[in-house]
């Protein structure tokens, strides 16, 4: 009932169909007055006939002829006006240039298209879960009032299309992985261990998406200040406990790595995407969608950095992008009966279908301890040496830091970066400095993501 893909015009008509449909739908919404979103307004359907040689109220096309439904049409265009979108550049984006098909990684049968600027994808959906979706509105609605920053899923219109017995679910969302920067790795990680590695065919792949046994064979964690840590952090419980409450599980993140260090600039397929010109929506990025204050580093508007979560794996210096997918699998009877199966074969505790409490717990121990580590910024004074006013600092993981005197430091204190106890190797893993402290500041140490830890 719900799995029905089939569809017969071509791949072309399908995406020709899906433009047309959400354009002449968002255009004929801006006649409507702005009012606050009520109840009633989650639930309703709108629907259109679009016949090929056209009618008085909608134009001739090309395709075969179809119905087009929106649901909750004044709903979402509040979702989309809290996060910035206007209509213009809503319908820009997504009916200007043709859609681009992407590959579907997972085990859903879902298709994929990706919006010319970079800025939205279009996932079909199966019947079950528009449903859901629908059913979830009104506490998304909630949740989005309360809390705009977060990794959920931005949903910013679902809609259906109906053509030679056939129906295709469609949901608009928020793209998590920018493609005109190169992503070196990614992953789809749900904490947990059984059949979580990629295929083979997967592998094979020129840009495979991972999983979970993958990311610990390949990575020993990534590494974050203290402030983007716990914002991170923060975020991932907070999300969590709204799927928690909706009985929602079977998630994964999707995290993107992009290496800083490479030579020449790795760019994605599309080097000149608009989306490197004026940003269309609020919170869109990774960086803008993790809770923190203004402690937590925002990258200029023009940084190049696609608004990424600077990181840090061993002598590599990273962009993190990631995002809560995969968002519509309610814990029904047929999950519960899936995990009892499975939990005779195998542990329990290790299969991804679980219970919401458990999943939620599982995945925020495996992304706090596993995936995202916190760097450890304190100094160690080991002892007075008998060289004046000096002491000998350890510092555990920094590397590569300036020698040039900060601007916080007094003329009579210096910093020695040559001196003989510093063995006469940049790149050892312990760098050892000493520091004049004649006057009550120390040394102002750069971190890797270009953020100043005053001492």
């Amino acid at each position: 009932m719900g799995k029905c893909y089939v569809f017969q015009p071509t791949p072309a008509a399908l995406k020709g169909a899906i433009q047309l449909g959400i354009g002449y739908t968002v255009g004929n919404l801006t006649s409507k007055p702005d009012r606050d979103v009520l109840m009633q307004d989650f639930y309703v359907v709108e629907s259109v006939f679009l016949p090929s040689e056209g009618s008085n109220l909608t134009p001739a096309h090309h395709y075969p002829d179809f119905r087009f439904k929106t649901y909750a049409p004044l709903a979402f265009r509040y979702f989309r006006e809290l996060f910035g979108i206007k209509p213009d550049d809503y319908l820009y984006s997504l009916c200007n240039e043709p859609l681009i098909a992407l590959s579907n990684p997972g085990a859903s049968s879902s298709w994929f298209y990706l919006t010319s600027d970079d800025e939205f994808i279009i996932k079909t959906v199966q019947h079950k879960e528009a449903e859901f979706l629908q059913k979830l509105l009104p506490g998304y609605y909630m949740n989005l009032n309360q809390n705009p920053r977060t990794l959920l899923p931005k949903f910013y219109g679902l809609y259906c299309i109906q053509c030679a017995g056939a129906k295709i679910r469609l949901v608009v969302m928020n793209n998590v992985l920018p493609c005109t920067l190169k992503m070196h790795y990614k992953y789809d990680l749900k904490g947990s261990t059984y059949k979580r590695r990629a295929s083979r065919k997967e592998r094979a792949k020129s840009s495979p998406t991972f999983k979970d046994l993958d990311f610990q064979e390949m990575h020993e964690g990534l590494y974050f200040d203290a402030d983007t840590y716990n914002a991170l952090m923060k975020t991932l419980q907070r999300d969590c406990q709204v799927l928690e409450s909706f009985k929602i599980m079977d998630y994964s993140l999707l995290l993107g790595v992009h290496i800083l260090d490479k030579k020449t600039r790795d760019r994605g397929f599309r080097g000149d995407s608009k989306r490197q010109g004026a940003q269309k929506v609020l919170y869109s990025t990774a960086l803008e969608s993790i809770q923190g204050d203004s402690k937590v580093s925002q990258p200029l508007p023009d940084d190049d950095t696609m608004g990424g979560i600077p990181a840090k794996h061993k002598d590599e210096n990273l962009l993190i992008f990631l995002g809560i997918i995969d968002i519509l699998q309610s814990y029904r009877f047929i999950k519960k009966v899936e995990h009892s199966w499975k939990a005779l074969v195998h542990d329990g505790d290790t299969v991804s279908v679980h219970r919401p409490n458990f999943y939620a717990e599982r995945f925020l121990k495996f992304m706090g301890t596993t995936v995202f580590k916190k760097i450890n910024c304190k100094w160690e004074i080991f002892e007075k040496a008998a060289l004046g006013n000096y002491y000998l600092i350890k510092l555990p993981f920094f590397r590569n830091i300036p020698t040039e005197p900060s601007e916080n430091l007094s003329s009579d204190s210096t910093i020695h970066p040559a001196h003989p106890c510093h063995g006469g190797s940049p790149d050892s893993v312990l760098d050892v400095y000493l520091v004049s402290v004649c006057q009550s500041i120390l040394e102002v140490i750069r971190c890797p993501h270009e953020r100043l830890l005053v001492v």
